[in-house]
């Protein structure tokens, strides 16, 4: 195991024409799972590359257990790589594959055959040992993947998208398998990925990226309930957060959102922001969890009264749809709490978690 950390690493393509990795800063500690998470283009397997040494960087550093590696050769970093394509070898066992790379490096044949059984036994791949790659599964393919890389025990686990071409059912038992592993074996570990489930289940530390930069780094719970900035906040969540466009208003020395539903105004208070900020048009961002539907003749606490346009069953939840300052909004509830499509129903909004963003430049505001 070892710590990782990357020291503005920059990357450009054609007398600095194409900037695709624009100062990139991350550190994680040895033993832990540091998520790249971004839309396509973004530069996460890119910098994936950089790291392996199968990319060149044009400046900055990358350390990998506190010695510089930047112009280290790829084979000479002590870094195993898992593909999307698996990269098996198709005229080798799957125990020929799992050691292919100690043969490589003269392992002594006892050490091997410890090794693959090792590896075999943690990823359940025992009766497979014999078989070829041609007569797997997708799921059995990747485990073998997995295991040639994990035979090596280097300093650091490269994971590029490795889940992308299994369905979805499998995708989910994987990535379980994967959390797992890493539980047992604690293997500092960067995992590629555009899919912000696995980012969300699998990270200890996620890096969120757009047009070669990050935009935020820190742990799930950060990124998910303190995000930095509008691309953030729409990227991570499922459903996605509700972006409402809205005007702020002075009321009796606090702030309030002007939102119209059914009926007309009404106002979500914002008792922690700043009055400086009265006057202005934002974006109220606020999960589907974080809003709360009660019947109309619930008045005590005051909301606002909108009719549900699509009700959404998921089986453990269901989504409610209506529309807020002619911008759809999502309500997550209980099955047993849905009303029906057609419904009069208040929302009431958690403002203490709700979040502000400037409309021109996305970053937030509160």
């Amino acid at each position: 195991m070892a710590a990782l950390e990357l020291k503005s690493v920059r990357k450009t393509y054609g007398n600095a024409a194409q900037e695709a990795l624009k100062g990139i800063d991350i550190r994680i500690d040895a033993g832990q799972f540091l998520i790249l998470v971004g839309p396509s283009g973004c530069g996460k397997s890119t910098l994936m590359n950089a790291i392996a040494g199968l990319e060149d960087i044009s400046s900055g550093a990358i350390c990998l257990d506190g010695e510089d590696v930047t112009q280290v050769e790829p084979k000479d970093r002590d870094i195993a790589m898992v593909f999307q394509s698996y990269a098996l070898y198709p005229t080798m066992t799957v125990r020929e594959n799992i050691a292919f790379g100690l043969k490589i490096r003269k392992t002594p044949k006892e050490q091997i055959d410890a090794e693959v059984a090792r590896v075999a036994k943690l990823l359940q791949i025992e009766h497979l040992l014999e078989r070829k790659p041609a007569q797997l599964s997708g799921g059995q393919q990747q485990r073998v993947a997995m295991g040639r890389a994990l035979a090596r025990r280097p300093k650091l686990y490269l994971f590029d998208e490795p889940l992308s071409n299994l369905d979805a059912k499998l995708r989910v038992e994987m990535r379980t398998e994967i959390k797992l592993m890493h539980q047992r074996l604690q293997t500092t570990t960067v995992y590629v990925t555009h899919d912000q489930i696995e980012a969300m289940t699998l990270g200890d530390r996620v890096a969120v990226m757009k047009d070669g930069e990050v935009q935020q780094f820190g742990t799930p719970e950060e990124i998910y309930n303190d995000p930095a900035n509008l691309f953030v906040a729409s990227f991570i969540g499922s459903p996605p957060m509700n972006f409402v466009p809205v005007r702020l208003e002075a009321r009796e020395g606090r702030v309030v959102a002007r939102v119209t539903g059914d009926t007309g105004d009404s106002q979500v208070d914002l008792p922690e922001l700043d009055p400086a900020l009265a006057g202005r048009e934002a974006i109220l961002g606020v999960r589907p969890e974080q809003i709360q539907s009660a019947h109309p003749a619930d008045n005590a606490v005051p909301g606002i009264l909108t009719r549900i346009q699509v009700v959404e069953p998921t089986g453990p939840d269901t989504l409610l749809y209506a529309e807020w300052n002619g911008t759809k909004v999502c309500c997550r509830v209980a099955p047993g709490e849905a009303p029906r499509a057609g419904d009069q129903v208040l929302w009431r909004i958690d403002s203490r978690r709700a979040v502000l963003f400037d409309p021109a430049s996305g970053r937030r505001l509160s």
